[in-house]
């Protein structure tokens, strides 16, 4: 019997609308608001959010599973669900599956908003920076499903670049074996989440939207597997120092260790610890990077919706 992806998926009326006249409208992850930020200020960074998109061309869709449906933009109570993040867990490609099957609440990671975006037929996507390969992950095998998602599913991801506390040349690495373009939204080096450089290179550096936009058409009218990734640096006004916070990643990464924490639970633990290193400092950058992001996407997907 052929799968009718209606009987598990709920598009916004503004979202549907949007996608059947063509009109570029950008993916939102729900775990920066579960997961990432207390509320209320998770509230507040939501609305901040749709509203840079929208004023920039775009329609916002919020991914969310809520009572075990998945759903591509959610209406302001289902936001505060999100946001209020009681009994919502966090999904990611082995969960969905289970939540679904059991009629429970999650927010979705990088992967699971890939897989409803693409299933809701958005192909881009908004989010602050991709997991990744996991330092020592030699010897714990601890590599971020985000990747195999862009690796395989047809969803254009703009992030600040992947978390310092990972492994990045190890990730570009594993990024380009399987065969996904790393852009630089402006730039020739890949950012690093708080900063705005790596030390590691990108493919390709995208002067504008509309450039990021015709490879995007290009990948997919060919008719190539999988994502792209860009790299979209936190706007140097909020930037961090990188010596300075690659000393916090240390120190945070050595509280990591001495406490036992181990698989999913580290990336939470160690941008817990950054938070308290330096004083908010990174949850603020961490804000202005996801609103740059929603920014860009938003100009790119407008572009696209051109072509």
């Amino acid at each position: 019997m052929k799968l009718n992806i209606n009987d598990y998926l709920d598009i916004a009326p503004q979202v549907k609308e949007a996608l059947k006249n063509g009109e570029p409208v950008v993916a939102l992850e729900s775990t920066i608001l579960s997961h990432g930020m207390p509320y209320p200020q998770n509230s507040g960074f939501a609305a901040e959010v749709e509203k840079i998109i929208r004023a920039e061309g775009a329609v916002p869709a919020t991914m969310a599973i809520i009572n075990g449906r998945m759903k591509a933009g959610l209406t302001a109570e289902e936001l505060e669900i999100m946001c209020k993040a009681e009994n919502v867990a966090k999904v990611s490609r082995r969960d969905m599956p289970i939540i679904m099957a059991t009629g429970k609440t999650g927010a979705t990671t990088v992967t699971t908003t890939m897989m409803i975006a693409a299933q809701a037929g958005i192909p881009f996507f908004a989010t602050g920076g991709i997991g990744g390969v996991h330092r020592g992950a030699t010897t714990t095998m601890d590599i971020s499903a985000d990747l195999q998602e862009l690796a395989h599913t047809p969803v254009c991801v703009v992030c600040a670049g992947a978390k310092m506390i990972l492994d990045i040349g190890l990730t570009l690495e594993y990024l380009e074996t399987m065969g996904v373009p790393v852009i630089g939204m402006n730039t020739n080096d890949f950012p690093s989440f708080y900063c705005r450089k790596s030390g590691f290179g990108v493919d390709y550096n995208a002067p504008t939207p509309a450039d990021v936009a015709r490879v995007a058409k290009f990948k997919w009218d060919l008719g190539f597997q999988g994502g792209m990734l860009v790299g979209n640096p936190v706007p140097e006004q909020y930037a961090m120092d990188f010596d300075y916070m690659t000393k916090q990643i240390d120190i945070a990464l050595a509280a990591c260790e001495e406490a036992g924490i181990r698989g999913k639970e580290t990336t939470p633990f160690l941008l817990a610890k950054i938070v308290e290193l330096t004083g908010g400092d990174s949850l603020a950058t961490n804000m202005q990077l996801a609103y740059n992001n929603a920014r860009v996407t938003a100009q790119i997907a407008v572009e696209y919706a051109k072509l």
